[in-house]
């Protein structure tokens, strides 16, 4: 199924196999139009590492309890010939202009966290 010009749902799937809820496809949508802006920003393919995740898949792969992930609300990104930091701060520069509506952007070593939860968060996760 395609989400976007450039998203499917099956880039968004949970790895374990299993069905995805459709509330949370709800939130895969949301969350893949938030993601097509930032491909056409950067003019650049998005790798999805992590999306979607059951709370059985999150547990076993170590996830916070309360992730978004587990509401279809996050995905762990990376965009070829960037390091985390400069896809973070292109995100948080679109932030601030208005453009986007990611309230979650959290920065690792080799991804980007991005999520549409309701509140505002940041965090740096990375060695450096």
């Amino acid at each position: 199924m395609k989400l976007t010009k450039n998203f499917s749902k099956s880039e968004f799937e949970c790895k374990c196999g299993c069905e995805m809820p459709e509330e949370v496809l709800d939130n895969i949508k949301l969350l893949s139009i938030q993601l097509q802006f930032i491909r056409d920003h950067f003019n650049e393919p998005i790798k999805i590492n992590s999306a979607y995740r059951c709370i059985k898949h999150n547990q076993a792969i170590g996830g916070v309890s309360r992730s978004q992930h587990v509401l279809g609300k996050a995905s762990d990104i990376r965009i070829t010939g960037m390091n985390s930091g400069r896809v973070a701060d292109g995100i948080e520069h679109l932030v601030s202009e208005g453009c986007l509506d990611i309230k979650g952007l959290g920065r690792y070593d080799n991804f980007t966290h991005v999520d549409i939860r309701e509140n505002y968060a940041r965090w740096n996760n990375t060695s450096k």
